[in-house]
C-alpha cells in the first residue's frame, strides 16, 4: 500500500518524504510533502486467517505558503479518495520545526482484502 500512496503523493509535483526523514542539515523545500504509518491491523478473521488489513496513514503538506498548504492538501483528499482510500477529515494544521512553513494534516486509511 505504501507503493499506491506515494505514487498518489508524488503526482502533486512536490518533494515526497517520510514523515522525519530530512536531514537535520538539509533545508525545507519551500513546499513538501510526507507521510506516516500509524497502523497496519487486521480488520476481519475467518478460519483463523486474517481476510482484510487496514493501512492507516498520516499524509501532511509544508509550505512557506499557506495556501498551497491548504489547497495541495484539499487535492490530495480528492485523488485519495479517487483512489479507494478512506478519509475521515478534512485537514487539520500540524507543528512545523520551521517558522518558515506551516503544515496541514489528514489521517487516511486503505482497506485490503487478504486472499
Amino acid at each position: 500500500m505504501i507503493d499506491n500512496l506515494i505514487q498518489i503523493l508524488e503526482s502533486f509535483g512536490f518533494p515526497v518524504m517520510r514523515q522525519g526523514s530530512l536531514p537535520q542539515n538539509q533545508k525545507y523545500p519551500a513546499t513538501f510533502i510526507t507521510y506516516w504509518n500509524n497502523d497496519e491491523y487486521g480488520q476481519a478473521y475467518y478460519d483463523n486467517t486474517t481476510a482484510s488489513v487496514i493501512y492507516d496513514f498520516a499524509v501532511n503538506v509544508y509550505s512557506t505558503v499557506p495556501n498551497t498548504a491548504y489547497s495541495t492538501l484539499d487535492s490530495i483528499r480528492i485523488a485519495l479518495l479517487q483512489n479507494g482510500w478512506i478519509i475521515t477529515d478534512r485537514g487539520f494544521d500540524v507543528a512545523s520545526d520551521e517558522i518558515t512553513h506551516i503544515g496541514r494534516g489528514l489521517e487516511t486509511q486503505y482497506m485490503q482484502m487478504l486472499e
